[in-house]
């Protein structure tokens, strides 16, 4: 077999990259309904499922609201936070690596 005939084998060791945790923290300013409201249009999240999670980051003080490669989690963060600060809200958004 020629150089040219030979075929190449990538070596494939593929490593997925880390998720992160978009989270949520409670503040006494931020209301329920906007927190609401967010998750629904940042996160797609039914009604219910949106008010299960305000409740939890209420009742424990932060909850994940989803679990996102980096790239996504950091631009959903950045957008929820603008949103936000355009409603006039300080509602907090934390990533942490998920282990």
């Amino acid at each position: 077999m020629s150089n040219s005939e030979m075929a190449i084998q990538p070596k494939l060791n593929l490593i997925e990259p880390p998720l992160f945790k978009v989270i949520y923290v409670n503040d006494n300013q931020t209301s329920m309904q906007f927190v609401i409201d967010s998750l629904i249009e940042h996160f797609h999240y039914t009604n219910i499922t949106a008010e299960r999670i305000a409740n939890t980051i209420h009742s424990e003080g932060a909850a994940v609201a989803a679990i996102l490669p980096f790239e996504i989690a950091e631009q959903k963060g950045i957008e929820v936070t603008a949103n936000a600060r355009k409603n006039g809200y300080p509602l907090q958004v934390r990533l942490e690596q998920e282990k």
